[in-house]
């Protein structure tokens, strides 16, 4: 019988993040379970815990439970707030932990924030380094200021200016304007990926025609086949 009600009683929900995070929002482990216990206490439909209730249930006096209290509202862990009963029109107090959450919740969204922005600036470095491997020399201010404004003004993904500095690189066009180009081409027609400058770049090919030279170029016999880069903004 005694299991019996154990397993029958109220449960006290504490979210794995708040635990996972708790030292990081600056709340020691007696206030942890201060929190706890005041959260339980609501939940039970005692919306206003007094240090009394508390310390019966702590190891902490009243007096200390009263100075956890005032802890807890000035690291705005606990609100303390007053609401009027509509039936009796008196006004009464009550404890909130909504700050509590808030808090956790503005945590997350800075460590997750900061998590893609450490990862952005790494891609970002690892474009400069491309570039820097493809030009086989360290970039200039002015270059690097360059790329800089391609991904903060003209918002080209990293992925698409990778993709303008390779075509530079087959087309044996290896310049920033000519690359500049090739992003404001992609941009006038729409173009957000990889795969459409690739379907673009085609279309462009199978409906520009080769040069009568470049023709006797091709079908002149030559010790080894090479196959010519194509300059598909040549026209541009």
């Amino acid at each position: 019988m005694v299991a019996l009600k154990w397993v029958q009683q109220k449960q006290v929900t504490v979210p794995h993040l708040l635990l996972e995070h708790y030292a990081k929002l600056n709340i020691n482990e007696t206030e942890l379970v201060l929190l706890i216990q005041i959260q339980r206490l609501i939940d039970s439909g005692d919306s206003f815990p007094t240090p009394q209730t508390l310390s019966e249930q702590m190891t902490l006096s009243v007096e200390e439970c009263a100075e956890k209290i005032g802890q807890l509202v000035r690291k705005r862990l606990l609100l303390i707030k007053n609401s009027r009963d509509e039936e009796t029109n008196m006004m009464y107090e009550y404890c909130s932990l909504e700050p509590l959450w808030v808090l956790l919740i503005q945590h997350l969204e800075t460590k997750e924030s900061e998590k893609y922005g450490n990862k952005a600036a790494e891609q970002e470095g690892q474009l400069f380094q491309q570039f820097e491997q493809e030009f086989a020399r360290p970039l200039s201010p002015i270059e690097v200021e360059t790329i800089s404004m391609w991904i903060d003004q003209d918002t080209h993904t990293l992925a698409l200016i990778q993709a303008a500095l390779k075509e530079a690189v087959i087309s044996g066009k290896l310049n920033f304007r000519y690359i500049d180009r090739i992003l404001f081409e992609w941009q006038r027609n729409g173009i957000k990926t990889v795969e459409q400058a690739h379907a673009h770049s085609e279309r462009f090919r199978k409906k520009t025609p080769i040069p009568t030279k470049e023709k006797e170029r091709r079908q002149a016999p030559t010790q080894s086949e090479n196959i010519p880069g194509f300059n598909w903004l040549e026209n541009l």
